[in-house]
């Protein structure tokens, strides 16, 4: 008989990737099946394993409705089934989330689960605008409510004239739909139409657009500014303390869209910098990586990997690819015996000491002049073996280069790529609001994101954007395009890739980044 599973209720926060507690990553690692609110950032999804089944349960999005009893029945489902469930939804899971539902069937069912507080919008989407809910001058207390009902319906349970008369700090959760008649009502229950108030259009992400007015004014300019939902109403004097605590929006990167498409693990340094300062980072991998077509042909190398005097790598991943496969068939790393190895690269060379590797030789390009000159800078190569381990589909010309020079080369395949084809919520995105700034890494890259969102036709419709590169070296890509880059940094210069991107940010912002926190 099948053991029961469990079930973890996880709050997902608010809306950054990066506001997900360490319990949240831990749980998710282990997860056999993960089930999505709509409004959770699919960049979380990365952290369940590959194998997990993931499953969307959204309630935003009214045209994929989920109901909450086929929830409930999903959730005993899977669990009865033996497996451990992630539930993960936005915010925290016991405030206006319906998390207390679930626990309560699960418990019902005699389901073991847990919960995993969450970062709520409550507070961080007001902090992230600049509004502390508490000032030890101006508010010493929070209501937090609903707004999902007018006020004047009848399904709503709210008493409406008493909050209006309390002090503090009102914020009213999932009430944008509702915003002209909320704020009417507390107006026609007392409380001053000069009163500030503020709405955050999604919090906390580098798409956050807010508006300050007051109770009388709000709901007119919402409406001119067409802020989209999800969102969060705040009402209150500390409002007014948004002018000098503005420091999300402050940042020289805020309300800038910028694509990534390199794999998510290599992509990591570069998005949570472009983050940090502000930008709306969509991350797109346009390449999918895997194992060799000729894996016995890679084996085979492995086996005579000490036979070699030099062994060159293309790639961290043909790094991994070739030392994983070494140490699952031959032991150890000393295998390699007395080759010495060498890297196209940066990247790779760090790679290499990631295994406690040390390289003697690392070029710092994939330039095949700057490859040469860092490993003949080691000695004479007329005579030597040399083992070049690179991907199924590169184009480079070192075994050419080091063949006319008297060397003996092998090329052996560490790796397979071949475009990804799956279209992802951030590639719908793109398609449909563009970006500013797209950045590649790889010809490859170029090459796989044309076959995917035909390049030329997409800076077409959005004209606005510009391309960053990582390397002049693959700058042909752009080329064959009849493309131009705005910005070619150094391979690793992530600093530079960024300064680069700031320096030559419009002076005008746009979008999210407008100044809309004007009291009027």
């Amino acid at each position: 008989m099948t053991s029961v599973g469990e079930v973890h209720l996880v709050g997902a926060g608010p809306g950054d990737p990066d506001l997900l507690t360490l319990r949240g990553v831990e749980v998710l690692r282990r997860a056999d099946v993960v089930i999505y609110d709509g409004l959770v950032s699919a960049e979380l999804l990365r952290h369940a394993p590959a194998a997990a089944e993931i499953v969307f349960g959204g309630k935003h999005d009214r045209s994929r409705c989920v109901a909450q009893d086929e929830l409930n029945t999903l959730l005993l489902a899977k669990a009865r089934a033996g497996q451990r469930v992630v539930r993960l939804k936005g915010g925290d899971p016991y405030l206006f989330g319906r998390g207390g539902e679930e626990a309560a069937a699960l418990a019902a069912a005699g389901i073991p689960f847990e919960v995993v507080p969450g970062v709520s919008s409550l507070q961080a989407v007001p902090a992230c605008a600049g509004i502390p809910l508490t000032h030890r001058e101006l508010a010493s207390s929070v209501t937090v409510v609903t707004g999902h009902e007018p006020p004047a319906s009848p399904a709503g349970k709210l008493d409406w004239a008493q909050l209006a008369r309390a002090d503090g700090t009102l914020v009213v959760l999932m009430g944008l739909r509702n915003l002209r008649a909320i704020a009417a009502t507390l107006i026609a229950h007392g409380r001053p139409p000069d009163t500030p108030a503020a709405v955050i259009s999604r919090g906390t992400t580098g798409r956050q657009r807010t508006l300050a007015g007051t109770l009388a004014s709000i709901a007119d300019r919402v409406e001119r500014a067409s802020l989209p939902a999800p969102a969060v109403i705040v009402v209150g004097s500390v409002v007014n303390l948004r002018a000098d605590l503005n420091w999300f929006e402050s940042r020289p990167l805020f309300g800038r869209r910028v694509v990534v498409t390199q794999r998510s693990d290599l992509a990591a340094p570069v998005v949570a910098r472009l983050r940090e300062l502000g930008a709306d980072v969509l991350a797109i991998p346009v390449t999918r990586w895997g194992p060799p077509a000729d894996g016995p042909r890679l084996d085979a190398a492995v086996a005579g990997a000490s036979s070699f005097d030099w062994i060159l790598f293309s790639h961290p991943f043909a790094v991994d690819r070739f030392l994983a496969r070494l140490v699952e068939t031959r032991g150890d790393l000393r295998a390699l015996g007395g080759a010495r190895l060498g890297a196209y690269g940066p990247a790779t060379g760090e790679r290499l000491r990631a295994w406690h590797l040390c390289p003697a030789a690392v070029a710092a390009d994939h330039k095949t002049p700057l490859i040469l000159d860092a490993v003949t800078r080691c000695g004479a190569v007329r005579g030597q073996r040399f083992l070049i381990v690179r991907g199924d589909t590169a184009l480079e010309q070192v075994p050419e280069a080091l063949t006319e020079l008297g060397a003996i080369v092998e090329v052996v395949a560490g790796f397979g790529v071949e475009p990804e084809t799956g279209a992802g919520a951030a590639g719908a995105d793109l398609m449909e609001h563009g970006a500013d700034w797209i950045v590649f890494a790889s010809g490859l890259a170029i090459e796989h994101f044309h076959a995917r969102f035909d390049l030329r036709s997409l800076l077409a419709r959005f004209p606005s954007t510009r391309l960053a590169i990582t390397t002049v070296t693959i700058q042909w890509a752009l080329d064959e395009l009849g493309l131009e880059p705005a910005v070619v940094t150094m391979p690793s210069d992530l600093e530079g890739l960024v300064d680069a991107i700031i320096q030559t940010a419009p002076a005008v912002k746009t979008g999210a980044a407008r100044n809309e926190s004007a009291i009027a």
